[in-house]
């Protein structure tokens, strides 16, 4: 299996990104970079549920329109959402029309509110799950700190926040650093994970 293609710079980045061309957008930009902001973080929880069972050309190309759909995902404002507005998102043919996990935002942005109250912030929490011996790059789809923020999630109240979709969140938000070797961007998210600052 290939670690790595070739770039629109010619400069190797990871294998995954020839599946779409605006994949090497949306790696060299944002894939594995460390953030700190509830809302961002909440929002790739969400979207990374919706991916479950599809592919993240398909959630990639809807962002937009999930933004929209879903107050830029801002906690509050959604986990005021009721019927109606499942309703409405129902028919909303720019999203992923998926009851189970229209309703799975509005809760876990209920229970998100809980556990800010609780822990101090929704990165906070995240952080505490830092993958700090990670697998060798590219080869799992769990990791013993995804299968530990699922579980803990879970009790928590959270939907659709299985092992695999926190690990696809982890990886994303730069919990662990899961550019192949040899990828072009791989040392880049470790200068900034080594000079992020962990939210407390």
């Amino acid at each position: 299996m290939l670690k790595t293609v070739q770039g629109p710079d010619g400069q190797p980045r990871c294998a995954w990104c020839q599946a779409a061309p605006e994949f090497f957008a949306y790696h060299d930009a944002e894939w594995g970079y460390p953030v700190a902001d509830d809302q961002r973080l909440f929002e790739k929880l969400c979207l990374e549920s919706f991916q479950s069972g599809l592919s993240w050309r398909t959630i990639l190309s809807k962002r937009e329109n999930f933004r929209k759909a879903f107050k830029h995902f801002n906690i509050k404002e959604v986990a005021q959402f009721d019927d109606a507005d499942v309703e409405r998102l129902l028919q909303d043919a720019g999203i992923i029309r998926h009851r189970g996990k229209i309703e799975a935002v509005i809760n876990n942005a209920q229970r998100a509110q809980e556990l800010i109250a609780a822990e101090g912030s929704l990165a906070a929490y995240v952080w505490r799950y830092e993958t700090t011996m990670p697998p060798v790059p590219q080869t799992a789809s769990t990791s013993a700190e995804s299968i530990s923020m699922s579980k803990d999630l879970k009790k928590r109240g959270w939907k659709f926040v299985g092992p695999t979709t926190v690990f696809a969140f982890m990886q994303a938000m730069g919990l662990v650093n899961d550019h192949a070797e040899g990828c072009v961007m791989r040392e880049k998210a470790a200068r900034l994970r080594r000079e992020f600052t962990k939210p407390v």
